[in-house]
């Protein structure tokens, strides 16, 4: 005679195997339903605080879609989080000839060299452009859909 087993949950520090989707007003940011499903590990940064309490005692298999109000998933739009960057040093960290448009996400390096953090260009000149630091979602209601796969 076996016992009847239950379904992993999700605690904090939980590893998953995830299909997933972040979606605001104007779309999917993330959708890895049509794709290889996500790793991650819970408590790492790889989602925010409060996506991640959606998360917590959710079961395996379970499939759910949470309404994040506007701020909650990734804050509020910060304006200081828009910066100018000299083209010159632009020039030095990556293609002399590169031409920034609007819309346009830029990859730059940690001060220490170990990771990056992207910038979506909002406005340029001849000297300078100027790049939006702030999460895409940020300020934004957020969906966000998930599947998961399983729980170690």
């Amino acid at each position: 005679m076996s016992l009847p087993t239950s379904a992993a949950v999700v605690t904090p520090g939980s590893f998953l195997t995830l299909h997933y989707r972040l979606a605001g007003p104007a779309g999917d940011i993330i959708n890895t339903f049509n794709d290889k499903p996500a790793t991650l590990s819970l408590g790492t940064g790889e989602l925010s605080p409060a996506v991640e309490q959606r998360l917590l005692g959710l079961e395996e298999g379970t499939h759910a879609t949470f309404e994040l109000p506007p701020g909650e998933a990734f804050g509020e739009r910060n304006p200081e989080m828009q910066q100018w960057v000299a083209r010159t040093l632009l020039a030095k960290m990556g293609d002399p000839d590169e031409h920034y448009a609007v819309g346009d996400v830029v990859q730059f390096p940690t001060p220490d060299g170990t990771g990056s953090y992207a910038g979506a260009v909002i406005e340029s000149n001849e000297t300078a452009v100027r790049f939006d630091f702030n999460h895409p979602l940020a300020g934004q209601p957020v969906t966000f859909e998930l599947r998961l796969i399983g729980i170690l």
